[in-house]
């Protein structure tokens, strides 16, 4: 009975991205040693409120690779709207219109990739590819190069600066997003209808499931949830600049993964998507406290996402 149950843990663990939290834990236990100043409070917060904008955007990713879809548009779209906010707030437009304009921007650019991939069949990597060069040369024409400086507004600094008590606002709102999209991803139509989709798409159009609506609606929420990366962005730094969220793709698609949300679709796991983004953050900190060039930084990253999906590949086959 006992061994039944560890072999039950085991291939639970494996099934939902339990390697993230072993590699988790290992990475803090190293990096507490090899440096003091790793597991202080100060450094802790830090990277929560370091990881918040791959956090956010690791929501929206989720939901598109758990039908087996991607989304390579979310650093543009982020990028863009933090330059959208800073340009309208810097006109002398209300604020809280201005992030609200800048949220239905994000909106309408999720729902540009959701049409391009329903309507017009063209395949997820390339429309969202098209999307993301098209934005970002938007953001270049616009700014020239130049950041948009000088958004030191109380309201708009407390998003990503403010606290409510000891606790910064940036991770409160996140911990909010964390538990309404856990529960949309496991308990509503959307959530389930996704992973069906993911699972096998045809056997889903059998069963009535409304593919294209379900695709637009997630690419929708995509760009909604990279529009609020984009704001807490430019809150943070007080200024937009043409370089923000590029890359940001691969730090995302990668925490996704490593938390055990299966790239081919038909599976999900959010919690695991924040260690894995959470994770992503900490091992770059870990570097910077370790006197590591920051040129090496993305080297050692991308050789840490290798490992990490090449034993989930092999722990599959050998499920299989």
């Amino acid at each position: 009975m006992k061994q039944k149950i560890k072999t039950l843990l085991g291939s639970r663990l494996k099934s939902n991205g339990g390697g993230v939290v072993i590699a988790f834990i290992v990475l803090y236990i190293a990096l507490s040693i090899a440096s003091p100043f790793f597991l202080t409070t100060s450094n802790i917060i830090n990277i929560l409120k370091q990881s918040i904008f791959t956090c956010i955007v690791g929501i929206s990713m989720t939901l598109i690779i758990s039908m087996g879809d991607i989304d390579l548009s979310v650093g543009s779209t982020l990028g863009i709207s933090g330059v959208f906010v800073a340009a309208l707030i810097k006109s002398g437009i209300n604020i809280y219109f201005s992030l609200f304009a800048t949220l239905l921007l994000g909106c309408v650019i999720g729902l540009c990739n959701g049409l391009l991939i329903t309507k017009l069949k063209m395949p997820p990597f390339i429309a969202t590819l098209g999307i993301m060069s098209a934005l970002r040369g938007l953001i270049l024409v616009y700014t020239g190069g130049v950041p948009i400086y000088g958004l030191r507004y109380k309201e708009f600094q407390f998003i990503a600066q403010g606290y409510i008590g000891p606790i910064p606002f940036s991770i409160i709102f996140l911990l909010f997003l964390v538990v309404i999209f856990y529960y949309i991803i496991n308990y509503t139509k959307l959530g389930r209808y996704s992973i069906s989709i993911g699972s096998n798409s045809d056997a889903a159009k059998l069963v009535g499931i409304n593919i294209d609506k379900v695709k637009i609606t997630n690419y929708i929420i995509s760009g909604l949830l990279c529009a609020m990366a984009g704001i807490f962005m430019t809150s943070r730094s007080e200024a937009a600049t043409a370089d923000a969220g590029s890359g940001i793709e691969m730090d995302v698609i990668a925490a996704v993964v490593i938390g055990g949300t299966a790239m081919s679709g038909g599976r999900a796991n959010l919690p695991g998507t924040i260690l894995g983004a959470v994770l992503m953050t900490t091992i770059k900190n870990g570097l910077n406290l370790l006197g590591v060039n920051p040129l090496w930084h993305q080297v050692v990253i991308g050789l840490f996402v290798i490992l990490a999906v090449a034993i989930d590949s092999l722990s599959k086959r050998k499920e299989k």
